[in-house]
């Protein structure tokens, strides 16, 4: 690994641990990953916050392909998707975290029930149809997803999310968790109230004037 990634290695191990700490991510269940030249770098199998250091941080070429005898997270193909559809990405973290999986066993979007929802860059959260981890259809699908959106559920699965740095992604994924809880206690008294077209123009205007959603 060229020394001149070093920082960017521990800046991913740094970022992993923070996903962790804010209890997104629990024992080897995510992964995070950073665009660098040339490929990415992904937290490798089996990572957690424990194991993970900047020497088990993976680099994988844009063709797929990587050195050494430790293997890249099994997600590793969704990550490099998402790299090659969207071009503000620049980071990615995926979790299974509780609420986000709870809509997303579902498959139910996260709709467009509080205001908040809009910091992903539209009336709502996506959720895409389930494929099994680790495909290339399960890349693809979801990487289409965040062509206008800043994160999207998988299908009985998870979520995952984008960012320009590790701090938006980490935020994102965050706020995601703490809306799909919200949606999910307020639909245990009934189905919320929607908010309707004229509101998220108004929303989005407003938005853009305080470059509120200047990130997704």
């Amino acid at each position: 690994m060229p020394k001149a990634l070093q920082a960017e290695r521990q800046s991913l191990v740094d970022a992993y641990r923070e996903v962790a700490e804010r209890d997104l991510m629990r024992q080897s269940s995510g992964n995070v990953s950073c665009r660098v030249n040339g490929g990415m770098l992904i937290s490798c199998s089996g990572a957690s916050a424990k194991n993970l250091n900047a020497d088990r941080v993976v680099f994988v070429k844009e063709d797929g392909s990587y050195e050494g005898e430790i293997k890249p997270s099994s997600e590793w193909r969704m990550h490099s998707a998402i790299y090659r559809y969207q071009e503000k990405a620049d980071t990615v973290i995926h979790t299974h975290s509780d609420h986000c999986v709870a809509l997303a066993v579902h498959n139910l979007p996260l709709p467009g029930f509080h205001y908040m929802v809009g910091l992903f860059g539209g009336s709502d959260v996506p959720c895409v149809p389930y494929a099994t981890f680790g495909t290339e259809e399960l890349g693809v699908s979801a990487a289409k997803a965040l062509t206008d959106r800043a994160a999207c559920l998988l299908g009985n699965h998870g979520m995952i999310c984008r960012g320009n740095n590790f701090e938006i992604a980490i935020d994102h994924a965050e706020r995601l968790e703490q809306i799909c809880k919200h949606y999910i206690l307020a639909r245990s008294i009934g189905e919320p109230d929607m908010l309707s077209e004229e509101d998220w123009d108004d929303f989005f205007g407003r938005a853009r004037k305080v470059a509120y959603t200047d990130f997704i």
